[in-house]
């Protein structure tokens, strides 16, 4: 597999690491497939593997109170997949991460990590962007929970990424968004009418 991706990915939120740099944590990350429905986390369990995404799509669910499945996250290209609270912390997750198609990208462990944060400082500046990122598109979309309509919401979902509609099944979505699977099929009357 080309890690061109990786390379760029890592490049990209460690300004400050040289190409070689860049290359020798590279080489680090380790080859990984995933077939659509396998798991890279199953609740209860404690995340280990930090993933960077090159192809395919995944999402992240948990159950609520009613013992109902909630998507929390959904991934695609480009992006990194982690259960971030159970991966630092070294607690089981209270989440379970799925390939909604097959996958492909780039994996590391949670004791490389902690070697390369050690070993290379650029590293760490590195691990710091990518906490700071998944706390702000937490804090965003927690917020976009409370001060948005269902339909903004599923205007931004489908803005950022269409190719997940094709893969993500409509209760998926709709959980997401914190609607019902009637209100979704609604908004996406209202939206395809839109044009």
């Amino acid at each position: 597999m080309n890690k061109e991706p990786l390379l760029r990915f890592i490049q990209t939120n460690m300004p400050t690491a040289n190409e070689q740099a860049a290359v020798d944590i590279a080489a680090h990350f380790e080859e990984c497939v995933l077939l659509k429905n396998e798991y890279l986390l199953r609740a209860g369990r404690v995340s280990n593997e930090y993933l960077f995404l090159i192809e395919g799509f995944m999402r992240a669910f948990t159950f609520d109170t009613d013992n109902n499945e909630v998507t929390t996250n959904f991934f695609g290209k480009d992006r990194v997949v982690l259960e971030v609270s159970s991966f630092f912390t070294r607690t089981p997750a209270t989440e379970s991460i799925q390939a909604l198609t097959d996958c492909r990208g780039y994996m590391i462990t949670f004791e490389t990590v902690n070697k390369l944060f050690h070993a290379v400082p650029a590293f760490r500046e590195f691990g710091r962007t990518m906490l700071v990122r998944e706390y702000a598109a937490f804090k965003q979309r927690t917020l976009a929970l409370i001060n948005t309509t269902a339909e903004e919401r599923y205007d931004a979902l489908f803005r950022a990424n269409t190719a997940l509609f094709q893969h993500a099944q409509l209760k998926q979505i709709a959980s997401y968004l914190g609607i019902t699977d009637t209100s979704l099929s609604r908004i996406r009357r209202e939206y395809a009418r839109r044009g």
